[in-house]
């Protein structure tokens, strides 16, 4: 998938498989497929009497690669434990994306990366080379020194095996807590009733995304945190979280009883479609009922600065304009979790800062965020926020409504206020890899 044109985030599952015959050559003896293949079937490789076996199940997060939606990438790489950076082999590097994705990387903590050279048919051997070099140059004194670079073709699929092989070996599968309460990062919603659906058969809004810790099953009574926001006449602010039932869980196109952490995961819910509807539900935390962290709308945090600024190309060997110190009154752009929002920076000193968000955001202290900055009319990188970053936090007044009615045949709880899947996911940041 490609989504460097468009302002959204992409998702896919698939399985790979390994060859169980010793005597099957590597790479060939690795294949991929989509998360309906069946989990053994024969080799593919003329006289092998060995067989395919699932050894990994991924889901990819194809995030934007254009320089000027990276709040969107940020978003995805909430779900995401390792990273594939893919960086276009007829294009020198790095390019202003590129050096902004490898400090999301950074930012994310993920250590467990892959480099992928891709358009490799589309350049000669020599140029193919010269761009390899500037890779490694690119990623020296950073968490991707070191890392391997593997040349492909997503166009002709050339090389897939080597990388199938890869992500196989070099990310593992990540611990996960099973016994916490569930809480499920919402990346996407969406409304799945079609114009002119009848009313007996009209659905609840869904909910994607990845279970951070827990296990969800069907029939468990959630808490969508913040919910509705409203504001009164005087600019008051007040959060409704909506609480719904869970009456189903998809993989893609599997159907689930419950579903784990790891991969994403579709959720449908009894809440009223329209509040799903277009992504709105995006930002928002899914959980068990009061088990979900407090609501905020003031953040004080630890920060600290890019030495120089991200995603602007500069002539020749230039080094991107120093960063400013943060100022009072200053407008940005805060990540948390998935939600993307204005701040406004209410006071700084040293290196702390005093945050009031545009939107209210469900977060616990201790979570890690990022900031942009508008440079040249685009939001770009600017502040990093370290280990302990948000470590005071302002309580958002928030209203629970317990209202269960009966609203187009659904329980719709909220009006107006408010098996196993899959064990890694990768992404792509241009590819991200969630193990």
């Amino acid at each position: 998938m490609n989504m460097t044109t468009r302002p959204k985030t992409s998702y896919a599952n698939a399985k790979i498989y390994k060859c169980d015959n010793d005597k099957c050559p590597r790479p060939a003896c690795y294949i991929s497929g989509g998360s309906s293949k069946d989990d053994s079937f024969p080799c593919l490789r003329p006289n092998c009497t060995g067989r395919f076996k699932l050894i990994r199940h991924v889901s990819f997060v194809d995030c934007p690669g254009h320089d000027i939606l990276m709040a969107t990438m940020l978003n995805g790489a909430a779900v995401m434990d390792a990273a594939l950076l893919l960086i276009a082999g007829n294009e020198s590097c790095p390019q202003p994306q590129t050096s902004e994705h490898l400090a999301a990387i950074e930012i994310m903590k993920l250590k467990h990366i892959l480099i992928l050279q891709n358009k490799i048919d589309l350049v000669k051997e020599g140029q193919a080379k010269e761009q390899y070099e500037q890779i490694l140059k690119f990623v020296q004194g950073t968490v991707a020194e070191g890392v391997p670079v593997v040349p492909i073709s997503a166009q002709l699929k050339y090389n897939i095996e080597v990388l199938c092989e890869y992500i196989s070996k070099k990310i593992p599968v990540p611990l996960r807590d099973f016994t916490s309460a569930p809480r499920l990062i919402v990346i996407r919603s969406f409304d799945v009733n079609k114009p002119g659906c009848e009313v007996e058969d009209l659905k609840g809004g869904v909910a994607g995304g990845s279970i951070l810790r827990g296990v969800l099953k069907v029939g468990m009574e959630i808490e969508v945190r913040p919910g509705l926001v409203s504001k009164d006449s005087e600019g008051k602010l007040t959060c409704r979280p909506i609480f719904s039932r869970i009456v189903s869980l998809f993989a893609e196109q599997n159907e689930l009883q419950y579903a784990v952490p790891g991969g994403l995961i579709g959720v449908g819910t009894k809440i009223e479609p329209t509040l799903c509807r277009a992504d709105r539900l995006v930002g928002q935390v899914l959980g068990a009922v009061g088990a979900l962290p407090q609501i905020f709308i003031e953040l004080e945090i630890s920060y600290y600065l890019l030495k120089r600024l991200l995603g602007v190309r500069m002539e020749g060997d230039k080094k991107g304009a120093k960063v400013q110190k943060l100022s009072k009154n200053e407008v940005l752009l805060v990540n948390i979790g998935s939600l993307s929002t204005g701040g406004r920076v209410l006071a700084t000193k040293a290196d702390l800062a005093k945050i009031s968000l545009t939107n209210p955001v469900c977060t616990e202290i201790g979570e890690k965020i990022a900031l942009s900055r508008r440079v040249e009319k685009h939001w770009r990188f600017q502040d990093i926020l370290s280990h302990g970053d948000v470590f005071r936090l302002l309580l958002y007044f928030f209203l629970p409504l317990f209202i269960v009615g009966l609203l187009l045949l659904h329980d719709y709880i909220g009006v107006i206020e408010g098996a196993p899947n899959c064990d890694v996911i990768v992404c792509c940041y241009v590819l991200l890899i969630h193990a």
